[in-house]
């Protein structure tokens, strides 16, 4: 049997996301230099205080954390990529094992009660075949043991893909709608919002503005990655 794996890998090798070389066995996605090279975002103040600036005017947020920084053609734009686009949902719960485990330590969301994932239009989610967020997102909950809830916030519009449009047009993307399908569920709640990319945060910003609908709710925001400004 043994014989059989090692064949079957010299002909179809799993490769690495980023450079390309084969895995070893005891590798998943990444190999161990590129999992080395995967640029972290430190958990101090000064880092926390800009990622929260993104939002600064446009909606209150408790805490802002987000696991990686993003830039084009950067180790973190392929994985996301191929979680997205290649049928690899997984590496979204490679992902939340790391990110949650860096999250417990913090204990920054402590008092959390929900884990809410930024919806996908059920047309995308159905030609995708999976939200890209979701076992991110169920991989966090399980770690923090945090409730995960799906389904009360919901997208009632469809966009273009956010790499496919200009900056301008994200800040102003009046297009896109969510709605809460029971506005008590949160009410008096903590919920920990989450998403693949904090851009220019114009997604979770629409997101926060429907929640904000409850009474006395408190958002979080925790995120794959960040997009590094400058």
């Amino acid at each position: 049997m043994r014989f059989l794996k090692d064949i079957f890998y010299l002909f179809y090798p799993n490769l690495c996301i980023n450079c390309e070389s084969s895995l070893l066995q005891n590798e998943k996605f990444l190999c161990g230099i590129c999992m080395n090279d995967l640029p972290i975002i430190n958990d101090n103040e000064h880092v926390n205080v800009t990622l929260q600036s993104t939002f600064y005017g446009r909606i209150h947020l408790q805490n802002v954390r987000s696991f990686l920084y993003y830039q084009k053609g950067g180790i973190t734009q392929k994985l996301i990529h191929q979680l997205k686009y290649k049928n690899q949902p997984e590496i979204g719960t490679f992902l939340g094992n790391w990110f949650g485990s860096e999250l417990l330590t913090s204990e920054v969301f402590a008092t959390v009660d929900y884990v809410v994932p930024v919806p996908l239009h059920y047309q995308k989610e159905k030609k995708r075949g999976y939200n890209q967020v979701t076992l991110f997102g169920k991989e966090l909950s399980k770690i923090l043991d945090i409730e995960y809830k799906p389904n009360i916030l919901v997208r009632t519009s469809t966009t273009k893909t956010q790499t496919l449009k200009q900056r301008f047009e994200r800040f102003s993307d009046s297009n896109t709608k969510f709605k809460l399908t029971g506005e008590r569920i949160f009410e008096n709640k903590h919920v920990l919002l989450i998403d693949d990319v904090i851009t220019t945060g114009a997604t979770i910003e629409a997101c926060a503005n429907e929640l904000l609908k409850t009474k006395n709710i408190t958002i979080s925001v925790a995120t794959m990655a960040y997009t590094q400004k400058g």
